[in-house]
């Protein structure tokens, strides 16, 4: 991997604060009738309402912290995101809530379609699959990659694809059912073993 571009993209990455900020204004400053008209707008709305939900409601895992209160040495967290993926909102605020009680982890998020160098390194089966969370160490290597969702959300689309064929519509709205129960305790036990795997 180009540690060149690593690097380009964490100086240039948003901290959570800012990508909240800057996911909000997208939408605000559209009229409702084009966000009505526009499918990935209209998801960015819902995004930002279930990240302001989990930035209220999620705690981590007494394994969590931890875990992570063990760590040797720094890591960045250089994720690729976009504002409409429905992984992508259930995934980065846990991500954050890492970050804010590591001060051995530093995250920093990059939207997929600026960042396309970058994006092709960490396909997923040849697809741009997001969210991509990178594992990166203090000389700008990278040390590890895991994404883009958890890995029992993982089996259940490799499922689901395998009976039907494709995800559709009524799959996405059971994972983000299955999202809504797991409480972000998946992601975190994923999170714990990049971290250890590294």
């Amino acid at each position: 991997m180009n540690r060149k571009i690593i690097k380009q993209s964490i100086e240039k990455g948003y901290n959570y604060t800012d990508y909240r900020k800057y996911l909000k204004n997208v939408v605000a400053e559209k009229p409702s009738e084009e966000i009505d008209n526009d499918p990935l707008l209209g998801y960015t709305v819902l995004n930002n309402k279930r990240m302001d939900r989990l930035d209220k409601t999620l705690k981590l895992s007494d394994e969590t912290k931890s875990s992570i209160e063990n760590l040797a040495k720094p890591f960045t967290f250089l994720v690729i995101s976009e504002g409409w993926c429905g992984d992508t909102a259930q995934i980065v605020p846990i991500l954050d809530k890492i970050a804010i009680y590591s001060s051995k982890i530093d995250l920093k998020i990059v939207f997929r379609d600026e960042n396309e160098a970058l994006m092709d390194q960490f396909l997923t089966n040849g697809s741009r699959s997001i969210p991509k969370v990178i594992l990166v160490d203090q000389e700008n290597k990278v040390i590890n990659s895991w994404g883009p969702r958890p890995s029992t959300a993982t089996k259940m689309v490799l499922d689901y694809k395998e009976k039907h064929g494709v995800v559709d519509a009524e799959f996405k709205k059971d994972l983000q059912i299955w999202y809504n129960k797991d409480k972000g305790n998946t992601t975190q036990l994923d999170i714990i073993n990049l971290l250890k795997a590294s």
